[in-house]
């Protein structure tokens, strides 16, 4: 008889996030002096998801979205992934939020500028959250994006960890920061550590893990989020690889990937979180996760967009992953 603390699983990964259309701009510059952009997809959650799905994990994706041109063309860039899009509301009243990136040619952060205020998704609360659904997937991925969007988002984030926790599921939280939707640093930092303290696997950038947790080594940033509760803690540190922390492995250090020329770091955290997600459900060892993260994050930073780095299955196998 199956318990109801542990329901039958029906898919792999559930996620629940903003998606914004993304214009890439066409040639570097200030974005204001753009006159071709490139439309493509944009959203933590949704960069994860995407990368999931290529590597044939079945996906499910939650969120709102306007009827307008911009919310179905990222509902159907979502469906053409494979990703169940069931628990998409799409609202004629509501608009889908956007974003403009600009280029940038020498390896460092392009400009990015945000309209998300008033958006679907941040009109989204604890009760649009099917838990029946949820608690079908064996594992929530959530990032401090989603949070940090507007109070009724950062309730239902709350809410979902709290639904995927009670039923025994894993749980993986990327911290994401993005201050300026904060209203302070405090905010933020306490928000993100609750939050945190829920999942499983944590997965903090070494900037933003001195941020959050106040040590200087990624050695402390993990042990900060171990002594809260994780059983396993990657600390990404962009070309240099990552720190991980666990109860399987214990410590170590997993080598980053050299590239030949950075062109967008933007989408390569979540290239490697969908890479050490896959392996870990996979029953890959700690190292191994780590490593394929760490080669999926170097795929991401070499191409213009948010998602055209994730690799297919096929892709992932033919080099060794």
């Amino acid at each position: 008889m199956t318990s109801p603390e542990r329901p039958p699983v029906a898919f792999d990964v559930a996620t629940f996030g903003e998606a914004m259309l993304l214009l890439v701009a066409d040639e570097p510059g200030p974005i204001e002096n753009a006159t071709l952009f490139h439309k493509r997809t944009a959203g933590a959650e949704t960069n994860v998801a995407i990368g999931l799905a290529r590597l044939g994990l079945k996906v499910g994706w939650a969120s709102r979205l306007g009827t307008d041109s911009m919310g179905r063309a990222l509902l159907a860039a979502m469906q053409g992934e494979g990703i169940d899009c069931s628990h998409v509301v799409c609202d004629p009243t509501q608009k889908t939020g956007f974003q403009f990136k600009g280029r940038v040619t020498d390896g460092s952060d392009p400009p990015v500028e945000y309209h998300r205020k008033g958006s679907a998704a941040s009109q989204m609360r604890p009760e649009d959250i099917d838990e029946a659904w949820l608690r079908s997937a064996r594992h929530l991925h959530a990032t401090g994006v989603f949070a940090a969007v507007s109070e009724s988002t950062l309730a239902t984030a709350l809410r979902t960890l709290d639904v995927a926790r009670a039923a025994g599921r894993t749980i993986s939280f990327d911290t994401n920061l993005r201050p300026t939707l904060w209203g302070s640093t405090e905010r933020m930092r306490q928000c993100i550590n609750d939050l945190a303290a829920r999942a499983d696997w944590v997965l903090p950038g070494i900037e933003e893990g001195r941020l959050l947790t106040g040590e200087t080594t990624p050695e402390g940033v993990a042990r900060f989020y171990r002594e809260r509760g994780a059983k396993l803690v990657v600390v990404k540190l962009g070309p240099e690889g990552a720190w991980y922390d666990s109860d399987t492995a214990g410590t170590g250090h997993v080598d980053g990937f050299p590239v030949k020329e950075v062109i967008d770091t933007v989408g390569a955290g979540d290239g490697f979180a969908a890479g050490v997600i896959s392996a870990l459900l996979e029953g890959r060892s700690v190292p191994e996760a780590v490593r394929r993260g760490a080669w999926i994050g170097a795929r991401a930073v070499q191409v213009l967009g948010d998602t055209e780095g994730l690799p297919t299955r096929a892709q992932l196998e033919a080099a060794g992953f």
